[in-house]
């Protein structure tokens, strides 16, 4: 468990509410590490990513499930963040356009991108839930 109590902790937890791109890296079949910047929600327990179909990320999740996730330090090696967890599909979660927290973080984001909350919705249809189970980092 992470402990948000903590100056340490409140700093994660500051990081998961506010950061707009967190990476997830996955490991492919050969062992090496696939990381991939990716745009996250955060709900207190989990972290809410949406993919594309067919990408690698989610076949080395359906292989592994173990994944970690991390943040860009500050350029001077400090506030460094590793959180370690397990990854699954989860096809309960609504679609993006219907998540009124994403939309609310990421709809400049998707128009900025050429996208509507629609088609964005329709083109980063899988739902990946990471649940962090242990952070380390300074």
């Amino acid at each position: 468990m992470i402990d948000f109590t903590s100056a340490y902790g409140m700093r994660v937890a500051q990081r998961l509410n506010d950061e707009i791109i967190i990476w997830l890296t996955t490991v492919r079949d050969d062992g090496a590490p696939l990381p991939s910047p990716v745009w996250f929600l955060w709900d207190g327990e989990a972290v809410l990513i949406y993919s594309k179909p067919n990408t690698p990320k989610l076949r080395n999740i359906a292989r592994s499930q173990l994944v970690t996730l991390n943040f860009d330090g500050d350029g001077q090696g400090g506030n460094i963040i590793v959180l370690n967890g397990t990854a699954q599909i989860d096809p309960a979660v609504p679609p993006a356009n219907r998540d009124a927290a994403y939309l609310a973080k990421y709809e400049v984001g998707i128009a900025g991108i050429g996208m509507t909350p629609e088609s964005f919705a329709a083109g980063y249809s899988v739902a990946i839930r990471v649940t962090p189970t242990s952070v380390r980092g300074h």
